[in-house]
């Protein structure tokens, strides 16, 4: 874009951007100089003229700008802006050991604000990166980014999928449709394995990219107390807790979700796991299940959906894990273990622990916490943007 707007903030309204905070909210903006238009580039300016940086303008919510560079030297992004982005999230990724590995094959490449690149993730499996983009900047950035990606990656990638069309914000693209940017299908299963374990991913049709990548680290760790012990997996998905139980010499893993879908996802990776045999899964919402089975376990995990996407939703939400924690904590026996997790961006990691405290409370049963959870290093949270950390747990030993 040659020319393009320039957003000028009101007096005093530039703070967060001098500390580098990606977001710009519409009642910051005291106006604005030439012709918007959703997603596209534009200049930040303070009040003074001074230049704080650019970002993609979106007119249709709170956030009004979610910038990509900051300071007076900031350039509008390029093609080497793109690559240069992609490229420093694939070198901290090479860091972490998460490429190149026998054991491992899928990560997360791009984490949004975490990765400098607000509105967008890149989940990676094996020779497939799949892009959804959660802002009408970058769905239009699309073609860059795939460009950049193929730059990055070389022939290392055979495929570039974009599922963006359920993400991008409300009708602004009414006729997106998920596809390949580059690529097709195999026509085959896709199996990726994460720390050794064999998963069948669905990208094209399954929630989010395909898998919840970012339990990696506490599935590992459900692992370690998984030998010998009765496991509950609910909101199983497909089921990446089961098998990771499954494989650790778990005595039995009854697994649960309300979408039938899911539900043969987990099975057919129970059955990839070779441990079928100690496996049930059940088509069914949890609290129905919790209400009307009388089992007792060793070792439960709830790790629910959001329950809040935004503030006015919260006090129903933090109502909502107290519930649902309650019931499972019934469902424990004496000395078992509890994975509760939070996936909601708004409610904070002590909000979550006293919805949780409050179960136990009306369960009447001691716990104790043994660990306090969050995502993995592959989603990393930029220091400047604090509300990237968005997934907390809590590992319980309870009497």
């Amino acid at each position: 874009m040659l020319n393009p707007a320039t957003i000028v903030l009101k007096n005093g309204k530039d703070h967060s951007l001098r500390r580098r905070h990606p977001w710009v909210f519409s009642g910051a903006i005291a106006r604005v100089k030439g012709d918007t238009e959703e997603g596209a580039p534009v200049r930040v300016e303070a009040a003074d003229g001074e230049l704080l940086g650019v970002g993609h303008f979106s007119g249709g919510g709170s956030i009004a700008v979610r910038m990509l560079d900051f300071g007076p030297s900031a350039q509008l992004p390029t093609a080497a802006f793109w690559e240069e982005r992609l490229g420093n999230a694939y070198r901290l990724r090479q860091r972490l050991g998460l490429t190149g590995t026998a054991d491992t094959n899928v990560f997360r490449l791009v984490h949004a604000e975490g990765d400098g690149l607000p509105g967008l993730i890149i989940d990676v499996y094996g020779d497939v990166a799949v892009v959804q983009a959660h802002s009408i900047g970058m769905y239009r950035a699309r073609p860059e980014i795939a460009a950049a990606l193929r730059a990055v990656f070389g022939d290392k990638l055979r495929a570039i999928y974009d599922k963006s069309a359920e993400t991008i914000p409300g009708n602004a693209v009414p006729d997106a449709k998920n596809g390949y940017l580059f690529g097709q299908s195999s026509g085959t299963e896709h199996v990726v394995q994460e720390n050794g374990h064999r998963f069948a991913v669905d990208w094209e049709t399954g929630q989010k990219t395909g898998f919840f990548i970012d339990q990696r680290d506490n599935r590992d760790l459900l692992a370690r107390y998984s030998p010998g012990r009765r496991v509950l997996n609910t909101f199983c998905y497909t089921g990446g807790f089961s098998v990771y139980a499954l494989e650790a010499g778990a005595e039995l893993v009854h697994s649960v979700d309300s979408s039938k879908k899911a539900i043969a996802l987990t099975e057919r990776n129970a059955e990839l796991s070779q441990h079928a045999d100690r496996h049930a899964a059940y088509p069914d919402d949890v609290l129905g299940f919790l209400k009307n089975h009388s089992a007792e376990y060793d070792l439960l995990v709830l790790d629910p959906p959001a329950f809040a996407k935004h503030m006015g939703a919260r006090h129903a939400a933090l109502m909502g894990y107290k519930r649902l924690n309650a019931a499972g904590i019934a469902h424990l026996a004496p000395g078992g273990l509890l994975f509760t997790f939070s996936c909601s961006q708004v409610v904070s990691p002590e909000l979550f622990e006293g919805a949780v405290l409050a179960a136990a409370i009306e369960a009447g049963r001691p716990a104790r916490i043994l660990h306090r959870l969050t995502q993995p290093a592959d989603h990393p949270v930029s220091l400047f943007h604090p509300e990237g950390a968005y997934l907390k747990g809590l590992v319980l030993a309870v009497e």
